[in-house]
C-alpha cells in the first residue's frame, strides 16, 4: 500500500470520528443547500435528455445529448471537448477537465448512450407517480450523468470546486463498445492513469443502500463444432462418430459440470445453431439452420459470454473450457475462440474498501443511512472496469437508483435519489481534498 492509501486509511478513521461528533461542516451545509436549490433544474435536464434517443448506434443522438451536458460543464468552468469516434465506429466521448491544487485527482465516469435504438418503441419518459420516472436511459445512465453535473454545480456554488483536480468522461459507447476496443477506451484508460480516485455513476443494483466495489468483467466466446455428415443409421459407428450436435452438447454440459459452482463466475451460451447447413448472422444474434432427422449433423455454432470477478478467475476458467473443448467425441472437432475485446474485471482492492468506508461515513452524516457493498453477481460490466490497476481507489453505482427494468422498455428510476446521490458525492469529494492529501 502506497503512502497515499495509508493517508486515506487514516482519513477514513478521522472522518468517522468527525461525523459522530460534528456531522457536517459549514462548507458541507452549503453544498447540501446548493443541491436542493438546483434539484428541480436537474430533473428538467434529465427529462430533456431522456427524450433524446441516444442508442449506441444513433451517433447523431449520442452527440446531441453530449452537447447538452457539455454546455452545462462549460458553465462550471471545465475545459470540455467532444472527441471523434470515427476510428472505432461510434459517436465519440465527452471529456471535461479542470486542474486544482489540493488533494487527489478524481475521475468521474458516465456514458451518453443507451441500449434503445432509433426504432425502439421506448422513446420518451413518463412519470408513474411524483417520484418514479419510466424512460429510456433514465437509470442507465442519464440519471447518473445529471448527478455528476449537479454535484459539480454544488461544489462550484459552495466555493470548493476550484481547489479540485477533476476529469469527467461520459463515453458514447458503453452499451455497445466500438471496435477496436483499445481505441474506444483509450481516453478512459489515459485518464485513469492520471487519476487517484475513480467514481462511476452507473446505477449499480438499483439499491440506494449499496455501492459497487467490484465488478465482473465480460468477454464473448464462440464455439464452432464439426462432425462427419452421414445417414442417421450410421451415427456412433467407427467411421461416422457422434456428429456435431452431440459434441456441442457434451461441451456445454461439461462447462456446467466443471465450472458452474465457481463463485461469481458465469458463462452463458446465448445463441446456438446446429445441423447440416448453417447461415448465422454476422453478429451471431440470429440466422438459419437446415437439417433432417435422418442426417448426422455436420456443424454447430454457439455464441456466449463469460463473466469473472478477477483476471485470475477469468484465466483459470478459460483454461478449463479450452481443455474441455479439446477432449472430442469420435470423428468430431471443436474450436473455442475468446474475444479479448471484452470488459476487464474491476477487482476488489483495499483502496476500494477504504473509499467505501468514507462514502458510508458521509452517507450516515447526511442522514441517508449506511451503505454496503454490492454482490458482484448483481453488478454487470461497466466503463469503470477500465480503471482497474491504474487508480488507487474506485467506486461505482453512484448514479440514480431505486428503480428496475434496466435495458428493457420498463426501465425506471426514483428521482428522489438524484439529490441524495449528488449530496453524498459532492461532500465525499470535498472531504477527500480538504486536508490537501497528495499521492
Amino acid at each position: 500500500m502506497n503512502l497515499y492509501l495509508k493517508k486515506i486509511g487514516i482519513v477514513a478513521f478521522i472522518f468517522t470520528g468527525v461525523c459522530v461528533t460534528a456531522q457536517t461542516s459549514k462548507m458541507e451545509n452549503k453544498i447540501v443547500k446548493s443541491v436542493d436549490e438546483n434539484l428541480d433544474g436537474s430533473i428538467e435536464l434529465l427529462k430533456k435528455t431522456v427524450n433524446i434517443n441516444s442508442g449506441s448506434l444513433n451517433l447523431r443522438g449520442v452527440k446531441k445529448v453530449g452537447k447538452i451536458y457539455k454546455a452545462e460543464l462549460d458553465k462550471l468552468g471545465f475545459t470540455t471537448k467532444f472527441t471523434s469516434g470515427e476510428a472505432y465506429g461510434r459517436a465519440g466521448h465527452l471529456l471535461a477537465k479542470k486542474e486544482g491544487k489540493k488533494g487527489p485527482k478524481f475521475l468521474l465516469i458516465g456514458h451518453l448512450d443507451t441500449v434503445f435504438d432509433e426504432d425502439s418503441p421506448f422513446q420518451e419518459y413518463k412519470m408513474l407517480n411524483d417520484s418514479i420516472m419510466k424512460g429510456p436511459g433514465v437509470a442507465d445512465m442519464k440519471g447518473g450523468d445529471v448527478i455528476i453535473i449537479l454535484a459539480m454545480k454544488a461544489l462550484k456554488e459552495a466555493g470548493a470546486l476550484d481547489d479540485m483536480s477533476i476529469e469527467i468522461i461520459m463515453t458514447g459507447d458503453e452499451e455497445k463498445s466500438g471496435s477496436p476496443i483499445n481505441l474506444s477506451k483509450k481516453d478512459l484508460v489515459q485518464a485513469a492513469k492520471r487519476a487517484d480516485i475513480a467514481l462511476g455513476f452507473e446505477n449499480g443494483d438499483n439499491n440506494p443502500k449499496t455501492i459497487v466495489v467490484s465488478r465482473r468483467g465480460s468477454e464473448d466466446w464462440q464455439l464452432t463444432v464439426k462432425g462427419q455428415p452421414a445417414h442417421s443409421s450410421q451415427i456412433f459407428s467407427e467411421n461416422i462418430g457422434t456428429g456435431a450436435i452431440y459434441e456441442v452438447a457434451r461441451i456445454l454440459n461439461d462447462f456446467y459440470l466443471q465450472l458452474a459452482k465457481e463463485k461469481d463466475l458465469t458463462f452463458n451460451p446465448g445463441f446456438i445453431l446446429g445441423g447440416t447447413k448453417l447461415e448465422p448472422n454476422k453478429d451471431l444474434t440470429g440466422g438459419t439452420a437446415f437439417g433432417k432427422n435422418n442426417v448426422v449433423a455436420k456443424r454447430a455454432i454457439v455464441h456466449g459470454d463469460i463473466r469473472a470477478v478477477s483476471r485470475e478467475q477469468l484465466q483459470k476458467a478459460k483454461k478449463i473450457m479450452t481443455e474441455i473443448v479439446a477432449n472430442n467425441y469420435p470423428k468430431t472437432s471443436a474450436e473455442l475462440i475468446f474475444d479479448n475485446e471484452g470488459y476487464p474485471p474491476l477487482a476488489q482492492t483495499q483502496g476500494n474498501i477504504d473509499l467505501l468506508e468514507n462514502y458510508n461515513t458521509v452517507s450516515k452524516a447526511l442522514g441517508f443511512g449506511a451503505v454496503q457493498p454490492v454482490n458482484p453477481r448483481n453488478a454487470g460490466a461497466a466503463d469503470i472496469s477500465f480503471t482497474s490497476g491504474y487508480v488507487d481507489m474506485a467506486l461505482d453505482g453512484l448514479g440514480l437508483t431505486g428503480g428496475s427494468g434496466d435495458h428493457t422498455i420498463e426501465e425506471r428510476g426514483n428521482l428522489n435519489t438524484v439529490g441524495v446521490q449528488a449530496k453524498i458525492t459532492a461532500v465525499l469529494m470535498y472531504r477527500m481534498i480538504k486536508d490537501g492529501f497528495k499521492k
